[in-house]
Parts: structure tokens; sequence; C-alpha cells
């Protein structure tokens, strides 16, 4: 079972939007598939139409497998589940701090459903916290959505050097650029500049900005099931298609 991770530092970025698009695709190519939400605002499960469960709370996440395992639910599609977030979760910090080990927690939660899927992705909140720490250790892969804009690009350099300072490994980081807008030749710059500086490290990928991906809230469903010939639903498709090669 491999563990991807879909994770930023900085809010708005397309993060969400990937991973409910990435885990379509994998679903959709033979992957049996666990989206994990760990963001309280449950956007990934909002998008799939799936409700939380008010039973998988607090420390529950990580202590008890039966609970996790029940929280689990079916999609709409084929090979996908869901683990839908509640709003306990702004909380998982707290609880982590009061565990042993508190880094390895989210691994062996993960690990319990270990025979039943191919792949588990996970839906990250943006910040860099004990959660995130969790996140990078239990990752096999982390995708990172960058816009290529000066905020965005100051915060994946901020990750960089975390990784850097704390040991962690580098070749887990799988950023790509989000949101991008050919017509701005701050973006052009921007990707042209950091395609230099990190050398193969970026996946040649563009999601552009689209109003597609915004509609992914009314159809509450994955850009490539309503929009399938568009720009941003070929974008999707292409960045799974690079991210199966990592697989």
């Amino acid at each position: 079972m491999k563990i991807i991770a879909c994770y930023s530092n900085k809010g708005g970025v397309g993060k969400t939007a990937t991973s409910v698009n990435l885990a379509y695709e994998l679903a959709r190519s033979g992957y049996r598939t666990l989206l994990c939400d760990l963001d309280p605002q449950g956007a990934s499960g909002f998008y799939f139409r799936v409700k939380p469960s008010n039973n998988l709370k607090k420390e529950s996440f990580f202590k008890d497998v039966k609970r996790f395992t029940n929280a689990i639910k079916g999609s709409d599609y084929d090979n996908l589940d869901i683990l839908p977030a509640n709003m306990t979760y702004r909380d998982f910090d707290i609880f982590l701090s009061r565990m042993k080990n508190s880094r390895s927690r989210l691994k062996k939660a993960l690990k319990s459903v270990n025979n039943d899927y191919d792949v588990i992705l996970l839906d990250c909140p943006p910040n860099i916290s004990s959660l995130s720490e969790s996140v990078f250790k239990a990752a096999d892969h982390i995708v990172i959505p960058v816009i290529p804009s000066t905020l965005t690009v100051r915060t994946f350099e901020q990750l960089i050097d975390f990784f850097k300072k704390h040991n962690l490994g580098r070749k887990k980081l799988v950023p790509f650029f989000s949101m991008v807008q050919r017509q701005k030749k701050l973006h052009i710059d921007t990707m042209n500049q950091l395609h230099s500086r990190y050398k193969k490290t970026f996946l040649e990928t563009r999601v552009p900005f689209s109003t597609d991906v915004e509609k992914m809230g009314i159809h509450r469903a994955p850009v490539t099931t309503f929009a399938r010939s568009r720009p941003a639903a070929k974008a999707y498709q292409s960045l799974w298609q690079e991210i199966q090669k990592k697989l």
C-alpha cells in the first residue's frame, strides 16, 4: 500500500481539488483507493457527497481501529472510498501532543486498512504542525500544488527549508504548478525560474486556473466527470500519469 499526501503549507492553492481529482483518476485506473480527508473543513467529502461520521472524534482517529474503519464510506465511483473529516479534526495537534510516538500515530492508523487499499490519498490542512509532521513521516509521496506567485513560492521554499532542517526525505516532495494563468508574465517568469532552481523536482504538468475547477462545488464531482475534454480535466489526467510513474 502506498500513501500519497496532497499538502501545502499555504491555503487556496488548489489542494483539495487536486486530492479529489487524483483520487478519482487513481480509482478509474483500477487502484483500490481511500481518500482520507484530514482537513476539518471537510471539502473532499463534500465534493463526493459524503457526510462526515460523528463517531470518529478526538483521539479515536488514532486509537480506535474499529471506529476508524467504520467511519469509511463508499463513493459513487468504483474502487473509491472516502474517510470524511469532521470539525473535531481541528484539535488533532492537541490529541497528538498527548500521545507517545506522536509522529508515528497517523501511519499506524492508516496501516489498519493496509489490506483493503492499494493507495491512501491524504487531503491535508494548510499548516506546519504536529499533524503535518506525522503526514511527512507517513507519506511515500507528498504532492504539492504551487501557484507561480510570490507568496506561494515563499511558502514552498519554507517547506524545503523545513525538510532540510529536520533531515526529512526531500525526494518525497512532488511539486507542480497549480492555478496557472499563462497570460500573466509573472506566472511564466516564476515557473521558468523555479524549474531552473529546482531541476527535475517539479512535474511537467501545469494545471490551469479554470472555472471548471470552481464548478466542482456545483456538480459535487471531479472535473473529469463533467468537463472531460476541457483543459483542467486534461491537466489532472496528465498530472496523474506523471505521479503514476512514481508508484
